[in-house]
């Protein structure tokens, strides 16, 4: 089950508030939400509810003992014993078949790699409560006691799709203590709208854009003309932004709509003037766990710069293998470690370009890291990469691309504008407006944004009905 889907949004999400504010206490409360978090895990198989509640318990379970134990050696007897149970079955779903691949390849054997499914929120739910156990052993926050408090921590199904990753002291009172106020529930009704909208209609239409002319096979990919390689990957690094940043949207709408805080995943991070500006707006929760778990621990930038270049290389292949168990996307995490030592090479001899130029070349770094994380086949990166340039002798373009982008260009030019602050900002400028405006005008523009949410409800159902309908696409200029 996944939030954009027909059954979520018209059904399950529906059933969940209802249930959810027709109790009147917080256990009642967090009864529903527990529940309702159990049943979205189990929906891709029931079986790995028991690794999500054994994962849970031994998280707890540990981090109890390095709380008793927390003036004696035996809290890092622990705490190792839980970073390696935790850690130990995150690769075992998710990277067995990957490490198997490499050792078939070397020797030979096993000569039929299993097929292991991955659990629904895996990566999510581990670093989570890894997080949890790290700050309790780091003396930050206290360890849980009620084991059904942590489980309802580390399954709420507002965020296990795609984050963000939720530190267990973000939410740690509003587990047990928390009052959804009316301004914060119709802010989350325009996130969890605005997100949905923007994976629904946005995300999907740039998916049809990059499929068409970034296709993931590689006789077709070398036939796309240079101008359609380019919108291909235009496309691709749209759409990808966009469904990240929609489930983080309807996450933190959902959260909102309860009471439960979730900090921001994503800050624009297409307008940014550098790479390492890049990484500080995209996922936010991510990268600040690393930088606190991985990177600092490791001695960050203390110990002279060799050290922290090695540093920088663990995090960053780190960073890769956790978006995916392919080589491609651990050589996706390098190619940013090499701009990012690139970087801090330029700040110390103080090389400084335009704002513009800044932005252009950060565009061009991150849309062909993205061409790296889109193929798993190095083959097809090396076609891709030809393809930008000519070099497949495909041409600059011809009548069909001319007309799918004419078709599309619109759709294009609202996905760029999604990307930037601009709506941010206008929305901003529209409830200022409607509030120093007193009388009639002020009332209508209040209630026009109170519409709005609804419109974009009503929009992004029509698209997920139709499947290929879309009001954005099919206009030309």
């Amino acid at each position: 089950m996944v939030f954009s889907s027909l059954f979520f949004v018209c059904f399950f999400f529906v059933v969940w508030l209802l249930v959810y504010n027709s109790m009147s206490t917080i256990r009642g409360k967090n009864i529903v939400l527990l529940t309702f978090s159990m049943i979205f895990y189990a929906w891709g198989g029931a079986q790995y509810l028991i690794l999500l509640v054994g994962m849970t318990f031994a998280a707890w379970f540990c981090a109890r003992k390095i709380e008793w134990y927390r003036d004696t050696s035996l809290r890092i007897v622990f705490f190792i014993l839980s970073c390696v149970v935790l850690v130990g079955l995150l690769c075992v779903f998710k990277y067995t078949g990957f490490l198997l691949e490499g050792f078939q390849f070397v020797f030979g054997i096993p000569k039929k790699i299993p097929e292991i499914v991955l659990p629904i929120g895996i990566s999510f739910y581990t670093f989570q409560l890894l997080s949890y156990v790290a700050d309790v052993y780091r003396k930050e926050v206290e360890a849980q006691k009620n084991f059904w408090v942590l489980l309802l921590y580390a399954s709420l199904f507002h965020q296990c799709v795609a984050g963000p990753i939720v530190r267990y002291s973000t939410v740690a009172m509003e587990l047990e203590h928390r009052r959804a106020r009316m301004n914060e529930v119709a802010e989350g009704a325009w996130r969890f709208s605005a997100g949905l909208a923007k994976k629904a209609i946005l995300a999907n239409g740039c998916a049809l854009i990059a499929d068409t002319f970034l296709p993931l096979d590689g006789a077709a990919l070398e036939r796309i003309p240079i101008f359609a390689v380019w919108i291909g990957i235009l496309g691709y690094t749209l759409q990808i932004y966009l469904d990240f940043s929609a489930y983080s949207d309807m996450a933190i709408g959902m959260g909102l709509m309860v009471g439960l805080h979730y900090q921001e995943n994503f800050n624009y991070p297409y307008v940014a003037g550098s790479v390492q500006e890049f990484w500080r707006r995209w996922h936010i929760s991510l990268s600040s766990f690393f930088r606190d778990y991985v990177y600092i621990p490791l001695g960050g930038s203390r110990n002279g710069e060799l050290k922290t270049i090695r540093n920088l290389f663990i995090v960053w292949a780190l960073t890769g293998l956790w978006h995916g168990a392919a080589w491609n996307y651990v050589v996706w995490g390098l190619y940013f470690f090499c701009f990012l030592v690139m970087e801090r090479v330029w700040k110390k001899y103080n090389f400084r370009l335009p704002p513009v130029v800044r932005n252009i070349y950060t565009l061009l770094v991150v849309a062909f890291g993205w061409v790296l994380f889109r193929f798993t086949d190095f083959s097809n990166v090396a076609i891709a990469v030809k393809g930008m340039f000519g070099l497949n002798g495909n041409g600059f373009s011809n009548l069909e691309s001319k007309i799918f982008f004419q078709n599309h260009c619109f759709l294009l030019l609202i996905s760029i504008v999604g990307c930037t602050p601009f709506v941010a900002m206008l929305r901003r400028q529209f409830r200022h407006v409607g509030r120093v405006w007193e009388g009639r005008p002020g009332r209508i523009l209040y209630m026009a944004g109170a519409l709005i949410p609804i419109v974009l409800l009503i929009l992004s159902v029509m698209a997920l009905v139709g499947n290929s309908y879309n009001p954005f696409l099919y206009f030309q200029f």
